[in-house]
């Protein structure tokens, strides 16, 4: 396999409202975690205003946690790179930013922004073994059935030694109230459907698959700045600063190495 391939080429019961959220449901009229919806609204990407805002603001953050290149030709693997907004963090800190994602439109998206796209599955990257010295996993986890199947392949892409960040939502009913029936309610939030609390992470299973894994993985909680968050909504402000909280049950960060 080479080192880097070619470029682009439903539940009906009905429950009340807090059995919903105590089960991990949403609303059964909405289609839930549907990857094309990615794509239908390719041009929210870059909007830092639009449905995708709180993706910005969580690039931020993952990117904090990034060292600078360890030397020259450094890669940076990016799994579900989505339109590419961690491309502008990336450029500064000197790597060779190779985005993996199955939608086309957000590679096309990501590509304009000094990301080397690749089209493949987060499940079976088309890439090298050991061939990252970093690899970013953010918002991803909870749109797939299998958290050790994306942890593995974090492992595989990995050097020893090699650095990972994440993000991701946590399993929980205060996840669920917060991230799916309050979040996806609100004007501004992000679009209806676009999480199912039923794939949402459980922290502890996480940390023992990372481990097996041979990771060394610390999670800390994050939530956005009230204040900043705010003066975003009233059209004040473009950024949103992510700030480390030790509570890990609505959203977590996870940053750590390759043993």
């Amino acid at each position: 396999m080479a080192a880097f391939p070619d470029e682009l080429g439903s539940r009906s019961a009905e429950v009340d409202p807090l059995e919903q959220i105590r089960r991990g449901r949403g609303d059964p009229a909405i289609r839930r975690n549907d990857p094309a919806q990615y794509d239908q609204l390719a041009d929210e990407w870059w909007r830092h205003d639009g449905e995708f805002a709180a993706l910005h603001w969580l690039a931020a953050s993952r990117a904090e946690r990034v060292p600078p290149a360890p030397h020259e030709g450094a890669v940076l693997v990016d799994l579900a790179c989505g339109g590419g907004l961690m491309g502008p963090h990336v450029a500064r800190l000197g790597y060779r930013h190779v985005g993996v994602d199955i939608g086309a439109r957000g590679l096309e998206l990501a590509r304009a922004h000094a990301v080397i796209p690749v089209r493949g599955s987060v499940l079976a990257v088309p890439l090298a073994d050991g061939c990252a010295d970093v690899v970013l996993a953010g918002e991803i986890l909870e749109h797939v059935e299998d958290h050790a199947g994306v942890l593995a392949e974090c492992a595989r892409l990995l050097r020893p030694g090699g650095i990972i960040v994440l993000d991701a939502l946590a399993a929980g009913w205060l996840s669920t109230l917060v991230n799916v029936h309050l979040l996806e309610r609100l004007p501004g939030g992000p679009p209806r459907g676009l999480h199912d609390p039923a794939l949402f992470v459980d922290r502890e299973r996480l940390l023992e698959t990372a481990d097996r894994l041979g990771l060394e993985l610390q999670l800390v909680g994050l939530r956005p700045s009230m204040r900043q968050a705010v003066a975003w909504k009233l059209g004040r402000r473009r950024m949103v600063r992510m700030k480390p909280i030790r509570s890990t049950a609505v959203v977590f960060a996870g940053y750590g190495h390759k043993r």
